[in-house]
């Protein structure tokens, strides 16, 4: 069902009203064509294949654990609740939230650290530009292009939801750039800016909740950050006597609440003082006009750094962040020796590469478009060959 344009405030993005996809089509008069990137990225393969991604913990053994697409339904949701709150286009900022992880490779963070450190003298690595290489490339469901064909206004929001693109341009950027203008010196507009915080407040709160059920983290740890202490010792002295599991999931879901609200009141405090007249006031601004406060961002930079020193980087974690990263440079070598280990497809995108850039490129798309089994499954075939 179509949003209601004339309810959405001035500064909103509103649907083109002329095709601004690349490959011009006739839209759908039954949805938006926000909504329609939202169903091209759904029922796209990589976005199956999150659901087989490291968000914090490799393959996990336990089936409660968020993966790279649980995260991004949670930020989905938390994009569309804030969109609407805000009085913009909550089908823009569900777009950008579904496709805004779509090219991390294999083992989060650390799988993206190993592969740019692979690329660096190919034209680097970086999971938001390869999010747009593969919604523009990589993707082939139609028969007259490649790509998914979305929007501009979606396409832009992906590169350049965590800010505009500084300095050297990743080559997978700069290769489309070059066919669409993704205006990469301006900021994204406000719906992109609300996908990137409903991912700070989705990932602070869920990765909370799995380090705390992995055991990694203590409630008596969690009582003495900030927020999540404040929340906590008030929820034990009004509920005394009730058992701690309960606790600890009302504490969760107050924290998504007051992060939420943060939002809200912070960038409508920001919206009033900059008064924008329409959508590229925002884009040109010279920050961010939709995040947090001050004062929540500071507790929240407390708990990124408690979280970095006993769970990302700490234990079992740590150790699979090791060997995703070993696994990682491991195929990659093996695919710059001898790329006939590749399969069939992509052996024929190797062999027709025209440089070693080009060919380098091909391990790389195929290196980030798998999932963690996948990877660690290939490098083990691959080991007992030698």
């Amino acid at each position: 069902m179509h949003l209601n344009h004339r309810t959405l405030a001035r500064y909103a993005c509103l649907p083109p009203r002329r095709c601004s996809r690349l490959y011009p089509i006739q839209e759908d008069p039954a949805r938006s064509p926000f909504q329609r990137d939202c169903d091209r990225i759904v029922h796209s393969k990589a976005f199956r294949r999150l659901m087989h991604k490291t968000q914090v913990f490799v393959a996990p053994e336990g089936d409660h654990f968020r993966t790279r697409l649980t995260h991004t339904i949670e930020v989905s949701r938390v994009a569309r609740s804030l969109a609407t709150e805000l009085n913009l286009n909550a089908d823009l900022a569900d777009a950008v939230a579904l496709a805004h992880d779509l090219g991390h490779p294999p083992f989060g963070h650390a799988g993206e650290e190993a592969l740019a450190e692979m690329m660096k003298v190919f034209g680097g690595f970086e999971h938001n530009a390869q999010a747009v290489r593969i919604v523009t490339s990589l993707e082939r469901p139609y028969i007259s292009h490649d790509g998914l064909n979305l929007t501009s206004e979606t396409l832009e929001g992906i590169a350049k939801h965590n800010g505009p693109v500084i300095g050297e341009v990743p080559f997978a950027l700069a290769e489309f750039n070059e066919l669409h203008d993704l205006r990469l010196d301006l900021r994204g507009v406000a719906e992109a800016q609300v996908a990137a915080s409903a991912d700070d407040v989705a990932y602070i709160c869920h990765d909370l909740q799995d380090g705390i059920s992995s055991g990694m983290l203590t409630v008596e740890a969690i009582r003495s950050l900030p927020l999540t202490g404040t929340i906590l010792q008030r929820l034990e002295k009004e509920h005394a006597g009730v058992e701690t599991g309960r606790i600890v999931q009302a504490m969760l879901r107050k924290l998504f609440k007051r992060l939420a609200r943060d939002i809200i009141v912070s960038s409508q405090r920001n919206i009033d003082r900059l008064a924008p007249r329409n959508f590229d006031d925002i884009r040109r601004h010279g920050a961010n006009v939709i995040g947090f406060s001050n004062e929540i961002r500071k507790d929240l930079d407390s708990i990124r750094v408690y979280l970095g020193q006993h769970m990302y980087r700490c234990g079992s974690v740590e150790i699979e962040r090791q060997r995703g990263q070993e696994i990682v440079r491991s195929l990659f070598n093996h695919f710059m020796a001898d790329d006939d280990l590749l399969p069939g497809f992509w052996k024929l995108q190797a062999a027709n590469a025209a440089s070693v850039s080009a060919k380098a490129r091909v391990f790389a798309d195929f290196i980030a478009g798998m999932t963690d089994n996948f990877a660690i499954n290939m490098h083990e075939r691959i080991g007992s060959r030698n």
